[in-house]
């Protein structure tokens, strides 16, 4: 049986692909992205833009997710703690 994915699993999932798009990820993109249903999606959204790691952008009728720099030092932190736990195998 697959282990389910950690919240913190989910939220660099986001943060890793709307990181990868330079102008910005469109939000259907990122609920494949990171296998999501829409509900899902838009919970992670409002957490993390409540937190400032990501930013929503309109401009003509298009949504666009972009990470801010705090969203970036924090995505880098997941990916430390991740290789952590893999070197000591926690």
């Amino acid at each position: 049986m697959a282990k389910k994915r950690s919240r913190t699993d989910i939220i660099h999932d986001i943060l890793l692909y709307v990181q990868s798009q330079r102008h910005g990820a469109k939000p259907t993109h990122v609920m494949y992205k990171a296998n999501l249903s829409y509900t899902q999606l838009q919970k992670y959204f409002t957490e993390l833009e409540a937190h400032k790691l990501i930013e929503r952008q309109e401009a003509k009728d298009k949504e666009t997710i972009h990470i801010t720099p705090k969203g970036i030092n924090y995505l880098v932190k997941i990916v430390e703690m991740k290789a952590f736990e893999e070197t000591f195998r926690i």
